[in-house]
């Protein structure tokens, strides 16, 4: 079996794999042997000699299957064998693994970013359920968790909880309700909110003075002097 030998050598604690990094392995799109591989030249340090027969001694692979591995991993941009001179001047094949820190960085970053955006979406829960004074039920969680899955940010499903507050209804039916009709007008942050709030103020302003020109127009001026 092609590269046995690696698998052999991660069990035996010859090559050290961060559990965090042999977790994410399958997002690199690798076999897991190409990833010990990719792991046994991480522990070489940074500059990696590109010594072909020297990894197939040491890990006891055929000089066919390192070579292998080496193209498979370049073509995912996991690695590149560059040419450099080195401090005696003399010309040298180095391995280069920024490509796979910088994956894997980015794999970091968005594991971060869904950590903090679970975080934030417990406080919408807690935020809800401090404005109702009482634990949310099993199925008002689930409504609130379809709202989010549904890419409703949880800025909006506070503002929508302000409103249905301002008019004295707690319970998730109404802030739902708010959701839907937001939802058609196109309202999808807190400033889209702002915004709606303005135009039906001076929406209300412009029925008022209407009203109050109406009543100006049907006036009886003449029996009033009288």
């Amino acid at each position: 079996m092609k590269g046995s030998k690696l698998v052999e050598m991660y069990k035996d604690g010859n090559i050290v794999v961060p559990l965090y990094i042999f977790k994410k392995y399958k997002e690199f799109n690798i076999t897991l042997n190409e990833f010990i591989f990719l792991m046994y030249l991480c522990n070489k340090g940074n500059q990696i000699l590109f010594d072909p027969n020297g990894f197939s001694n040491e890990l006891n692979i055929e000089l066919e299957e390192i070579m292998e591995m080496v193209s498979d991993l370049g073509e995912k941009n996991l690695l590149k064998v560059e040419v450099v001179k080195s401090e005696k001047k003399v010309m040298e094949e180095i391995i280069q693994l920024d490509d796979f820190y910088n994956k894997l960085s980015l794999i970091t970053m968005d594991d971060i970013n869904s950590s903090k955006q679970d975080s934030s979406n417990n406080n919408v829960f807690e935020i809800i359920e401090k404005e109702f004074g009482r634990t949310l039920s099993p199925i008002e969680f689930e409504i609130i968790q379809a709202w989010l899955d549904n890419g409703i940010s949880q800025e909006l499903v506070i503002e929508a909880l302000k409103e249905a507050t301002f008019n004295g209804v707690s319970n998730l039916r109404y802030i739902d309700k708010i959701l839907y009709e937001w939802g058609k007008d196109g309202v999808k942050t807190k400033m889209d909110v702002e915004k709606r709030k303005q135009k039906r103020k001076k929406n209300i302003q412009k029925d008022e003075e209407k009203d109050l020109d109406l009543d100006i127009m049907e006036w009886d001026w003449f029996d009033e002097e009288e």
